[in-house]
Parts: structure tokens; sequence; C-alpha cells
């Protein structure tokens, strides 16, 4: 089945909601109390905030749908990093939830989407892309590094009332 990359619309709020939590609970749902957990999806992976993400002028918002219409993937480029004062850059921008369907992991389609951000960061001239990826996801950050992502810093990242450790990355352009 073939994919399509495009860029997310405001009627794409549900469906990204929803791919969002369904590929945050896939990775993490193990990880924190029933509480936490429904805390932070309840704040962070709602249609609402979404929505206001996708018509955000400082965000841009990235997604895989394939032939029938399914979102498979999408990624989130702040164009101003929140993360900057933790590195040397000048002009970073910010890589968030670059997520797939967890049936689709492996196919193909982060590649993509790094590729597009890559481009989007060039075109845009800055200066280090930068993300966050928890500190026990060794998959993931083995993904970043194969981009020429490394560490730049211990962060942490709330679920909840649960702190997790963090790594900061970042890749210079």
């Amino acid at each position: 089945m073939a994919l399509h990359y495009r860029s997310a619309e405001p009627g794409d709020a549900t469906a990204l909601a929803d791919l969002g939590k369904r590929a945050f609970c896939a990775a993490f749902a193990h990880l924190y109390k029933p509480e936490d957990l429904a805390a932070f999806l309840r704040n962070e992976h709602t249609p609402a905030k979404v929505a206001k993400e996708i018509t955000d002028p400082g965000m841009l918002v990235r997604l895989a749908v394939d032939d029938d219409g399914a979102m498979v993937g999408f990624c989130k480029l702040v164009l101003a990093s929140s993360l900057a004062e933790h590195g040397t850059a000048l002009a970073p921008l910010e890589l968030k939830q670059l997520y797939l369907d967890p049936a689709r992991i492996g196919g193909g389609i982060g590649a993509a989407l790094m590729d597009w951000t890559l481009d989007v960061a060039r075109a845009r001239g800055a200066d280090a892309i930068q993300l966050s990826v928890w500190s026990g996801n060794e998959g993931a950050q083995r993904f970043y590094a194969r981009y020429g992502f490394a560490k730049i810093a211990d962060i942490q990242f709330w679920v909840g009332q649960q702190c997790d450790d963090e790594f900061l990355f970042a890749r210079p352009m």
C-alpha cells in the first residue's frame, strides 16, 4: 500500500490525537501509574490541543497517510526550539513526537519523516535540530544517531506526577 505525505489540516486533529495516544501508550504506558498516564493523555493528546498545534504558525505538522486515508505516522516541528537554552545552537528547530502506528514501525515511515525534517531545517536556515528522547528508549536513540543526532544534555519529562529522565539530542546542520 502506497503512502502519501502531507501537511496536517484542522480536520486531521481527531485522528492525529488518536494516533498520538496509541503510539505513546504502545511504547510507554507500562511505565506509568494509570492516573499519571490518564492525566498526561488528557493534557497532551486531545483533539483541541492538536488543532491548536496544526494552526500554530510556529509549528509544522507532517502526516504519513496510506491509500485508505488512515494516518500511520506524523511528526511535529517547532520552528523555535523550546529546548534551545540547553545547547549552543543559535537558531535550532525542535522535532517533537515523531510517532508511528505501532504496526508500521520499521517500514521507512520514520525515515521519510526525518528526511522531511532535515529538508525543512536546511530550507529555514536552522543551525541545529533538537529533540528529547526517553533515556530508556534505546531503539529511538539508535534511529536518531543514524541521522547524526547525539546527546547534549540530560533533561526531564513529566507524565502526570512522574518525572522521567530524558536525553536532549541535537544534530548540527
